[in-house]
């Protein structure tokens, strides 16, 4: 398969798999959704060193993650800092609504790069978030997925998986588990 049919044949899966996530006429218009989220967490995350390389090799940090509301709560400011083994992570999420698609974006950046991702587009059903996109692992063309599961009023799961097959298969790379800092 040539790379323009690459390309387009990944359009249009994001698209499908966005269509399916696409707000029904009359549902609530998801501009709060990550209100649940504004605060100080303490973060444990686990992170894939390789990813879609064969690679089981993870490595674990501990932190905290500082997510300050925008634009009334349209938008908001995610801060992750974490430690590992013999490393330090800095990250940086930027969430925006469009209240036209009744959709959030999530940009994402680490100190380290000084680059914005692509972004992932999705909402919240159910409460549970699922977020798609696309990206490049070196010269690879992927689909990105993003998930974010509530656990409790005090807990939150964030799971990111990477497909280069079109989103047939997904492999997860990125778990996070934030547990609300008590004041």
């Amino acid at each position: 398969m040539g790379l323009r049919n690459f390309i387009a044949l990944r359009s249009l899966v994001v698209a499908a798999l966005l269509s399916l996530a696409a707000p029904a006429a009359g549902t609530h218009d998801g501009q709060h959704d990550f209100d649940f989220h504004i605060g100080t967490w303490r973060t444990h995350l686990k992170r894939l060193l390789h990813p879609l390389s064969g690679s089981t090799t993870w490595a674990e940090y501990n932190g905290t993650t500082l997510v300050k509301p925008v634009w009334g709560g349209r938008a908001s400011l995610v801060e992750l800092e974490v430690d590992g083994p013999q490393v330090h992570l800095e990250g940086l999420s930027l969430r925006l609504y469009n209240p036209d698609a009744r959709q959030w974006s999530l940009t994402y950046s680490n100190s380290r790069s000084g680059t914005v991702s692509p972004p992932v587009y999705g909402e919240f059903k159910d409460g549970r978030g699922v977020f798609f996109g696309q990206d490049t692992l070196g010269p690879r063309a992927i689909l990105v997925r993003f998930v974010i599961t509530p656990i409790s009023p005090d807990s939150i799961r964030f799971e990111q998986a990477f497909s280069d097959d079109g989103g047939k298969t997904w492999e997860v790379n990125w778990v996070a588990e934030d547990t609300r800092e008590k004041r």
